[in-house]
């Protein structure tokens, strides 16, 4: 099993902000050429959004579906110098730093439920997965997919492992399965629940969680306000996957009796 690298890049050039996104995101120009949809840790929900887009694409990928590639983006203090929007000249003042890219694929259009392109198995695979990693954002109101040369792409995985937003329940999460499941915009495609969840099994192991978990920059997980330290937070990220995993059957239940 190949090992994940994330290359890091520098913007050279902010385009244009996408204002169809709560927090802003924007595409930008890297020194590597290429466009990149720039996720903002000075954004609403801060380096956390990150991380779970970071955990959730990175799982999302081992498991064979479809995500833009991910890279971490430096950003300087140059750009909120030249920006004249306030909301944006913000964002970009605390953003400083590292943040998240996801490769813009420029052709793709917005996933239409009406025409569906891709087969159950992955659809169902894309299921689990946003039960595994509370995904509350995938549903007919924001599909979060898109249609890209006829195959589905995943992106937008900033709202998954909401547990991270207070530490000192987080342990509470373990024992949940997934309700929300019900509004899945896939949810009723999903016919292969259980042949897709021993598949999942085989592909998501306790060391390749681990793999996935140590990407996380130590810098997303430094935090005033944060009860636990950045090793126990790693630690919390990998038992919560794992026990995730580890009653993946529940969580097939719960889709197909929501189906």
């Amino acid at each position: 099993m190949s090992k994940i690298e994330i290359r890091t890049v520098d913007v050279l050039q902010y385009i244009k902000p996408l204002r169809e996104g709560g927090s802003l995101p924007a595409i930008v120009k890297a020194d590597d050429d290429f466009l990149y949809v720039l996720k903002f840790r000075g954004a609403g929900q801060g380096k956390k959004a990150l991380i779970a887009e970071l955990l959730g694409g990175e799982i999302a990928r081992a498991i064979g579906l479809k995500v833009p590639e991910l890279v971490f983006m430096n950003l300087d203090d140059s750009f909120s110098k030249t920006e004249p929007d306030e909301e944006i000249q913000d964002l970009l003042k605390y953003s400083v730093g590292l943040n998240l890219g996801l490769h813009f694929l420029s052709t793709a259009i917005t996933y239409d439920p009406l025409v569906p392109i891709s087969d159950e198995m992955t659809v169902s695979k894309i299921v689990l997965l946003d039960s595994i990693i509370s995904n509350i954002d995938r549903t007919h109101k924001n599909t979060n997919l898109l249609n890209w040369n006829k195959e589905l792409w995943l992106i937008d995985h900033g709202a998954s492992f909401y547990f991270h937003h207070n530490w000192q329940q987080w342990e509470n999460h373990l024992t949940r399965t997934f309700p929300l499941i019900k509004d899945h915009v896939l949810l009723e495609r999903a016919t292969m629940l259980e042949v897709a969840s021993e598949e999942i099994k085989k592909l998501l192991t306790e060391e390749k969680i681990k793999e996935i978990v140590s990407l996380i920059p130590e810098d997303w997980l430094l935090s005033e306000s944060d009860t636990l330290t950045p090793n126990e937070m790693r630690v919390a990220y990998i038992k919560f996957i794992t026990t995730k995993l580890s009653k993946i059957d529940s969580l097939v239940n719960e889709a197909n009796d929501a189906r």
